[in-house]
């Protein structure tokens, strides 16, 4: 009986045992979630900034931003963005990436006086919040063609009963189907988001704009904040579609962390400018030229080759029209022809008219952000017809100029002879010795003039100009 009891006893203690050991890993494990959640709750909300033109640079500044966002834990990427629009690839690799995201992603369009037209319309509508300041605006979002614009079309009149459609213009059936595409993308993003779907097709078809109050009231956005706490406050509780699934916001009190653009991304920025590539291309075929034309110590050469490959690598991001890439360089070839052979200024005025011409064709100046500014392609054109009309006139003065080296030089030199020997007679021709040979007689002190020269034989006749009179014989003396 004791034994049963003992055994007894053991079996119940194991079991209370037992029964602490998993009370203790179940709070174990409950204070490790509880750290866990802590911890993510505690990560502050990513800002990045958008000031610019939508391009290669800033698509690839966002997605860098949310791939660091999402490996740091942050419950939110807020977006501030103030931009006119830019070109269609780059927005759809930011809608893509923003589609994508688990981390969800609030746009902002600020400061006050921001706009996010065009392009950045898309990018509200393809956001899980999107949310402006007041006094700004959004729409405008109608896609501009990149390239070669088509000739102005006539106002065309009513049409009548009995008259036929006439047929589109490949300009315009490609226009119409880029304005079909985008209105249809917009419509997608409108319905993923449960915004208003006839708004964004306006904006695309009519470029209709609205501000910050309206938007509001159109369902266009979901909130007008003051700043980003305001934003995060109005937020807090909502829900989102992710593409894993609905996820309710916690983002009350929640601390923020600037990610601005490092230098990499702000360098990227300025190298893909249309007006800077342009001025890197100048300065690279510029630099080459003179390198190849008077070889000095390689700085212009060196100096070339790099913002030749810097324009190249520009041009290379951004949507150029390679005809008029082609005009730009034939500019340049005939400015540097009428440098190398100045042809009254024929060439150089065909090279500036072809560069000109080059960079207005360039980039489609209807793009926001995209066209090369007329001042500048005018200063550049001015500065380039102005070299070329310095050089052209600079070697026209150096033509008309006299010879003032080499054998040429010594014609029409005036000497005097210094003694007549063994049928050889010497003169001295400004300082110096030479031989000289003349058709017709000479005597020691007789002045001479330099005709021509064969060797270092010079070719002599006697000089009768009045301040050079012939010598007198007197006495069995020769004086001049």
């Amino acid at each position: 009986m004791r034994t049963a009891h003992a055994t007894e006893s053991v079996a119940s203690g194991c079991s209370s045992f037992s029964a602490l050991g998993r009370c203790a890993l179940f709070v174990l494990a409950l204070l490790l979630g509880l750290t866990v959640v802590g911890a993510r709750a505690a990560s502050p909300v990513v800002v990045l900034t958008v000031h610019s033109a939508i391009g290669p640079a800033s698509a690839d500044y966002i997605i860098r931003g949310m791939a660091r966002a999402h490996k740091q834990g942050a419950p939110l990427v807020v977006l501030e963005l103030d931009t006119p629009g830019g070109l269609d690839s780059s927005t759809r690799q930011i809608i893509q990436a923003i589609l994508a995201s688990p981390v969800p992603v609030a746009t902002y369009v600020t400061p006050q006086g921001s706009r996010a037209a065009s392009a950045g319309t898309y990018i509200l509508y393809a956001s899980h919040i999107a949310a402006m300041a007041p006094a700004t605006t959004l729409g405008a979002a109608t896609p501009v063609s990149i390239g070669m614009p088509g000739a102005p079309q006539p106002p065309k009149s009513a049409p009548t009963p009995g008259d036929k459609p006439a047929p589109a213009s490949p300009a315009d059936t490609m226009t119409v189907k880029q304005i079909h595409d985008a209105a249809a993308f917009i419509r997608g993003l409108a319905e993923q988001r449960g915004r208003n779907a006839q708004w964004a097709e306006r904006a695309v078809r009519e470029a209709v704009s609205l501000t910050a109050a309206e938007a509001l009231n159109e369902k266009v956005i979901d909130v007008v904040a003051t700043d980003i706490t305001d934003l995060l406050n109005q937020i807090h509780g909502r829900s989102v579609r992710m593409a894993s699934g609905e996820l309710r916001l916690a983002t009350r009190g929640l601390a923020t962390e600037a990610h601005p653009p490092d230098w990499r991304h702000r360098l990227l920025n300025v190298i893909a400018n249309p007006s800077f590539a342009l001025i890197l291309l100048m300065i690279g075929v510029y630099g080459l030229m003179f390198e190849f034309s008077s070889p000095s110590f390689g700085i212009p050469g060196t100096v070339g080759a790099i913002c030749l490959l810097l324009a190249l690598f520009a041009l290379q991001l951004l949507p150029v029209n390679y005809a008029a890439l082609a005009l730009i360089l034939l500019g340049f070839a005939l400015l540097a022809a009428e440098l190398m052979s100045p042809s009254f200024g024929v060439l150089g005025v065909g090279g500036v008219v072809a560069f000109i011409a080059g960079g207005l064709l360039l980039f489609d100046r209807d793009v926001p952000g995209m066209g090369v500014p007329l001042p500048l392609l005018f200063g550049i054109s001015i500065v380039a017809a102005a070299a070329v009309l310095l050089g052209g006139g600079m070697a026209l003065r150096a033509r008309r100029l006299p010879i003032v080296s080499g054998g040429e030089d010594m014609v029409g030199t005036r000497g005097r002879v210094l003694q007549i020997q063994d049928g050889e007679a010497w003169a001295e021709v400004r300082g110096e010795r030479w031989r000289v040979r003349s058709e017709a007689p000479m005597w020691p002190g007789q002045t001479v003039r330099v005709v021509g020269l064969t060797g270092l034989l010079l070719q002599v006749q006697p000089d009768t100009s009045p301040q050079f009179p012939e010598p007198v014989e007197e006495g069995g003396q020769h004086h001049v």
